[in-house]
């Protein structure tokens, strides 16, 4: 497939953004805040012991039940729970001398500090702690003991060189994985920034590295390490990176970014007299994230931002989920893919990529391929009759040369489908980070991905697949504000064991529950249209769907949400309003009629009742449906009715609000303003009635009103305050002020206010001196006020 030119930017990004935006299942169905999340108690955040915690290294322990955090000169361990419930802290700054070293080679202040990138578990007791400490790397083994103690200390004097392990600049990216008491890490290695490499550390053999060579790594952004078995034998154990690299291979266009997934043998050892202690297995591969295009013509998506990986009952095939971005100038766009193992190691099995020389064309190497081949591990399978290979170091000097020449797969990568599960374009936040749960639901399996921006907010999402058609429906569940303040998400993890996520940022880590049920309302319908994996109708309530439950009563539709169907024997007429509002506008002023249907994803209908017959409003530019609303720009008498809102979401339609629109007449409104606060005009009586509406000037409250009247008087008031339009504001801030509270009446409640409080001291004063006195004044404000 060609990557987009220039020439098609503009109609593949309309085409692009037409085809996101046809669908309203992209908005979030539900948008919980800071203060949501906090008050359900379904969120916790910790911040550190001295307030905010810039989280650099996270790992989270469910073994122990424990997280453990690397922030700026310090470290964490978090009993699991509420994040904030139990913690102990550990203080590790640069080692003496390096923070002005770091300051004096030109560093910024903020940089010179000791950030703790890494966080490994070393052995039953003991955890790998690594940071940049001011430009100089170390390491440390922090004790943390056994299974139920929550024991954390380090010996500060026992630091280790930690140059290979961490970078040195705290804002450069790096990935690594440990395996077998060795360390594999993808980063530049060096204090510029300039020596790209894949190194292993640690461990009882040798350090192991890439060759400084352009063929191998150019410029690379390192994402994500993760050991994947190729079968039961161990020997054939490889490690996958998963990074960003300048293009070789990409011909006059400079600056072109490719993803590739590369790959080395967990028992190279490197060669006997080529590559020596170098890696000599090391391959990699291209992995693209596209949506098709017309005549061929992609939209690709280049750069890898974040990658999970999905494991499952099969350790060798995990699935890899991976977000990517454009680097397009035109506009901005984010898309994830998903890749099979089984299609990965078909390219890494396919032809090696060639070109002859620097003016030709790269192709597919159809020359002989030396054995054993180039990438694969020594073992049972590479051994043959008098051909037995204990180490890569039995490799024929040919293997090594063609690995050193060949690094590059033909054959590219390409998602499941052939096409990203999701894709959002032009959005005021980026994607950053991704982690997938696997869940059981009642029509088979769906795999729910939460997303981390760079605003704090997580996207909880599934991909729907309608038949054998190719097709994926995006479905965007909720979205939540995990933090007060907008702050990007440096990282996500995920524990099915506890369902809940443990979010880090700068401004501190939170734990977020996956699912609360009874967030999407008290009623079959409601719980049905969610569409929610987790959640299921159970007779009562929307509640945690389990799998195995033996309870039979359970109304789950994830493909569909159709409560019609689902719901046939509840009363779907329960969620209808049947009472009207009534609301008051003004001629030749604008009114509006609000209504917000629960769910973004529903489509609002408004109806006007003519006696019995009901007939949709007809929109123009005077009457306008808006997400607040229905808006009449200009209001004219005939425009008097009952208005009706609906609201449809999968084939199911509710009423939403019933609305009686009443139109004041301009001369009734210059009447109104003229009047003093003694009463209101014939005009503001109710039709059915011949009374006056609810109603109660300052004056009334001054001489004993109600609450309850004065209560029902403010929001009629405001009602009509609020219609009467922006041409009389000033007659009505006048009207407002003689009608309520006027300055007078104000100081006059101050006054008595103040006396209260004085004869309140007075008393307490008293009941000190003499207990048995009983306090006659009263203690409650509001018996006061009566």
């Amino acid at each position: 497939m060609r990557e987009f030119t220039p020439l098609f930017n503009m109609i593949l990004v309309a085409l692009l953004v037409a085809t996101i935006s046809a669908t309203k299942l992209n908005v979030p169905r539900l948008r919980l805040s800071y203060k949501d999340l906090m008050s359900t108690n379904r969120s916790s955040v910790f911040s550190g012991h001295h307030g905010q915690l810039s989280v650099t290294a996270v790992f989270l322990d469910e073994y122990r039940d424990r997280l453990f955090l690397g922030g700026k000169d310090v470290l964490y361990s978090l009993m699991l729970g509420p994040v904030s419930s139990e913690s102990k802290e550990i203080y590790w700054p640069p080692l003496p001398g390096n923070r002005e070293d770091c300051i004096e080679m030109g560093k910024e202040q903020t940089e010179c500090a000791n950030f703790v990138r890494l966080l490994q578990p070393y052995n039953r007791t003991h955890l790998l702690a690594c940071g940049t400490g001011a430009f100089q790397p170390m390491c440390a083994f922090i004790y943390v003991g056994h299974r139920g103690e929550h024991v954390f200390t380090m010996d500060p004097t026992n630091v280790e060189n930690g140059r290979g392990k961490v970078p040195h600049d705290p804002s450069l990216p790096f990935a690594s994985t440990f395996n077998g008491g060795e360390l594999y890490t993808g980063l530049t290695a060096d204090f510029l920034g300039r020596d790209s490499v894949i190194l292993r550390s640690m461990g009882g053999r040798s350090t192991m590295r890439t060759e400084t060579d352009e063929k191998l790594l150019h410029d690379p952004k390192f994402i994500a390490a993760h050991l994947i078995p190729d079968n039961d034998d161990r020997d054939n154990d490889k490690v996958y990176f998963f990074f960003t690299e300048k293009a070789i291979e990409a011909g006059d266009r400079e600056g072109a970014i490719h993803t590739r997934v590369g790959r080395v043998c967990a028992n190279d050892v490197g060669g006997q007299r080529v590559l020596v202690n170098k890696w000599s297995t090391f391959i990699k591969a291209r992995l693209i994230c596209s949506v098709p295009g017309p005549h061929g013509i992609d939209t690709h998506f280049n750069q890898l931002e974040d990658v999970f990986l999905l494991r499952t009952k099969d350790e060798r095939n995990p699935d890899v989920y991976a977000i990517f971005s454009t680097i397009s100038n035109v506009f901005q766009g984010f898309a994830v893919c998903v890749y099979r193992m089984a299609d990965i190691r078909e390219a890494f099995n396919g032809p090696f990529a060639h070109k002859e020389s620097p003016d030709y064309q790269w192709g597919a190497y159809e020359g002989r391929v030396p054995y054993p081949r180039p990438g694969v591990c020594p073992s049972k399978i590479t051994n043959q009759p008098g051909r037995e290979f204990g180490s890569t170091k039995d490799f024929p000097d040919s293997v090594l040369h063609f690995a050193r020449s060949h690094p590059l797969m033909w054959r590219p990568v390409y998602p499941a489908l052939r096409q990203p599960v999701l894709v959002k374009a032009n959005i005021p936040y980026k994607l950053k980070q991704i982690v997938v749960d696997r869940v059981e639901a009642e029509d088979g399996q769906y795999d729910v991905m939460f997303i981390g921006t760079d605003t704090g907010t997580i996207l909880k999402v599934i991909a729907l697949h309608s038949g054998n058609s190719l097709e994926t429906e995006e479905v965007t569940l909720e979205e939540l504000q995990v933090f007060k303040v907008p702050t990007p998400i440096t990282s996500m993890d995920i524990s099915v064991k506890r369902q809940a996520l443990y979010v880090g940022s700068p401004s501190g880590v939170a734990q977020v529950k996956m699912h609360r049920c009874e967030t999407y309302g008290k009623a079959c319908a409601e719980c049905c249209l969610a569409r929610d994996p987790y959640c299921a109708w159970d007779g009562s309530s929307c509640t945690r769907y389990i799998s195995n439950s033996k309870r039979r009563y359970r109304r789950q539709d994830i493909r569909h949400g159709n409560p019609v169907l689902q719901c046939l024997d509840q009363n779907l007429n329960d969620l209808d309003v049947t009472e009207d509002r009534v609301v008051y506008g003004t001629e030749n002023n604008s009114t509006l009629l609000e209504c917000v249907p629960r769910s973004p994803q529903a489509t609002v209908t408004w109806l006007i009742q003519h006696n019995d017959r009901k007939e949709e409003v007809k929109m123009d530019d005077r009457v306008m449906s808006t997400e607040q609303g229905l808006l009449f720009r200009r209001l004219f008498r005939q425009d008097e009715g009952v208005y009706i809102c609906h609201s449809q979401e999968h084939s199911f339609t509710q009423t939403l609000a019933r609305f009686t629109l009443e139109v004041l007449q301009g001369e009734t409104v210059d009447e109104l303003m003229a009047r003093d606060s003694t009463g209101l005009p014939d005009s503001f009586k109710d039709r059915s009635t011949g009374s006056y509406r609810s109603w109660m000037p300052c004056s009334a409250y001054s001489r004993g009103g109600s609450s309850s009247q004065i209560g029902q008087s403010r929001l009629w008031f405001k009602d009509i305050m609020q219609l009467i339009g922006p041409s009389n504001l000033p007659q009505v801030e006048e009207y407002c002020e003689r009608m309520w509270c006027n300055d007078k009446l104000r100081r006059k409640h101050k006054g008595m206010l103040e006396k209260y409080r004085q004869a309140q001291e007075s008393a307490r004063k008293a009941r000190s001196k003499n207990s048995g006195e009983r306090n006659r004044m009263p203690r409650d404000l509001s018996t006061w006020e009566k």
